[in-house]
């Protein structure tokens, strides 16, 4: 918990993001070559925190926002890539989880990078209303589940 504390506490310090992060189903397991030993299945994870939809939510923003600030030249466009790992280093107890933090990361970067391909002022304008929803996802994730 307090792992999470702290990486909500620099999130808000440097304003975070928050977007709809999109829940894949599983893609069904691969049948092994004939006469190949089958791989042995991986242990399910236990239930995550309750707050996992929202902490998946805000990683999907900050993927957006790593491309939509690259796109546009932010002054802080690597910083989102760095407090992604930091996000990860926190609450990546379980690969697992490591997977599906990065998987939201990496659905936010590439929808955005399939709709903008130069800085327009919707672009801009997308990140401005991207980093006040991860503002507002982080402050009420600190509030409910910091400690």
């Amino acid at each position: 918990m307090r792992a999470l504390t702290a990486a909500l506490a620099m999130l808000l310090a440097v304003a975070p993001v928050a977007a709809l992060a999109q829940q894949r189903p599983a893609a069904p397991a691969a049948k092994p070559a004939q006469g190949a030993k089958p791989a042995e299945p991986v242990p399910p994870e236990p239930d995550g925190p309750p707050y996992e939809p929202q902490l998946l939510q805000l990683a999907e923003i900050m993927g957006s926002l790593a491309y939509l600030r690259t796109l546009c030249g932010g002054k802080e466009a690597q910083d989102w890539r760095d407090r992604m790992a930091a996000l990860i280093d926190a609450e990546g107890r379980t690969q697992q989880r490591r997977d599906r933090l990065t998987a939201a990361f990496n659905r936010g970067f590439k929808a955005y990078s399939l709709t903008h391909r130069t800085c327009t002022d919707a672009s801009q304008e997308a990140s401005s209303r991207l980093a006040d929803q991860g503002q507002q996802l982080s402050r009420m994730l600190a509030g409910r589940y910091g400690g």
